[in-house]
């Protein structure tokens, strides 16, 4: 027997009729009967009785169709595991990033994992948190890094880093060298701060309203090299990860007390199972988490 002569015996014992089941199959009714025929001559068995509008299974039919359902379930799978297998060799991965992480934290990780697996197409979207946030609930995205404390209730997600933030000041600047600033002490200051959209601007609003203060923003931008500038030139201190700065000579972290740090997390649709490609990926980064 080939799954081909199950399949239908599946449809006629569902439908009651070889001419209903050879419409779900998108075959003429004939070559139904005769593949039912064949079965029963092989396995010398009458599988349906024959009646004159309806068509009805036997005892033996029944005992068949329940070890058909099972093999044809189970060819399904395989079918779905070698497409998944393909995946790994030519699929596509979607995911976004905050844009201070992609532009500092990920690229090795990610070039690292293309390594792995050569054939995948990496889409990556930097982007602020509601943007990515509002990117992973239309389905545009199947992957985000987010702040593990901001995921909605429709992403689930696994903590991947924890990060600090600090106050950022050039080498002119009094902060230079202390051990940490309070909040008061940084507000007070002209600031260089992201735009509103992005969860380190309205974490820093958030703790400005609760320390009743109105913060003296002089430069608002999304572009780090700006905010950078902007400090060297000492024009304003900013507030980034530390991670951020690692690499700038001229740029010193100056801790907040008490401190800041922000868990980040790789989520994803709780209810919006990921294909193996995502799922390779979110594995290869919770490798990496620090």
């Amino acid at each position: 027997m080939d799954l081909r002569q199950l399949a239908y015996l599946v449809a006629v014992a569902e439908t009651g009729s070889f001419t209903a089941a050879a419409r779900r199959h998108h075959v003429a009714q004939s070559a139904v009967s005769m593949a039912i025929a064949r079965l029963e001559q092989r396995l010398e068995l009458k599988l349906f009785e024959r009646q004159e509008r309806r068509v009805r299974i036997t005892a033996e039919g029944e005992v068949l169709l329940g070890h058909a359902r099972r093999l044809l379930l189970q060819a399904e799978r395989a079918e779905q595991e070698m497409a998944e297998l393909r995946s790994l060799v030519s699929g596509e991965v979607r995911i976004g990033i905050p844009f201070m992480l992609g532009s500092y934290f990920f690229p090795p990780i990610l070039m690292a994992f293309k390594h792995r697996y050569p054939g995948l197409r990496i889409q990556v979207e930097e982007a602020g948190t509601r943007a990515l946030l509002a990117r992973m609930a239309q389905g545009e995205l199947d992957l985000a890094i987010l702040i593990a404390s901001d995921l909605p209730a429709e992403l689930v997600g696994e903590r991947l880093v924890r990060e600090e933030m600090v106050a950022v000041v050039g080498e002119d600047h009094p902060w230079r060298g202390r051990s940490a600033i309070s909040l008061p002490e940084f507000f007070a200051e002209e600031l260089a701060l992201f735009r509103h959209g992005f969860y380190h601007r309205e974490y820093m609003d958030q703790l400005a309203a609760e320390a009743g203060i109105t913060p003296r923003i002089a430069f608002e931008s999304n572009l780090i090299p700006l905010h950078k500038a902007v400090v060297r030139q000492g024009f304003a201190v900013t507030t980034l990860l530390r991670m951020a700065i690692e690499e700038d000579a001229d740029l010193y972290a100056v801790p907040f007390s008490p401190p800041i740090h922000l868990d980040l997390c790789v989520a994803w649709r709780r209810e919006d199972p990921l294909s193996r490609a995502n799922r390779a990926l979110r594995d290869f980064l919770l490798e990496q988490k620090g």
